[in-house]
């Protein structure tokens, strides 16, 4: 297993976690509905990784590109670090891990 699948493994797990601590917290279904469906989806790059599919790499950045946008948005807007800037920070670091991996 490789640094770039563990990095989409881990990112997936933080996304699924914080949809739940955002529903926790906030009472937001869509925290919950959109950390699930991206955790899950980057689960499942980090799966087809495993088995040496190399478009799951396109899929891990793809999602986690998406991920950060959203999130330096959301940081933008609420100035607050945590979740946003947190989950920004590391989206970008998954990122260029991916990206080293895959290039």
């Amino acid at each position: 297993m490789n640094f770039a699948t563990v990095t989409t493994f881990t990112y997936g797990i933080l996304s699924i976690v914080g949809g739940i601590i955002g529903y926790k917290q906030a009472g937001s279904k869509i925290s919950l509905i959109s950390g699930a469906i991206s955790g899950i989806l980057l689960i499942l790059a980090g799966i087809l990784q495993l088995q040496g599919q190399s478009y799951a790499f396109v899929l891990a950045g793809v999602i986690t590109l998406i991920l950060v946008i959203f999130f330096a948005f959301r940081l933008q807007k609420t100035r607050k670090f945590m979740p946003a800037g947190l989950m920004t920070v590391l989206g970008v670091i998954t990122l260029i891990v991916i990206a080293s991996q895959f290039f």
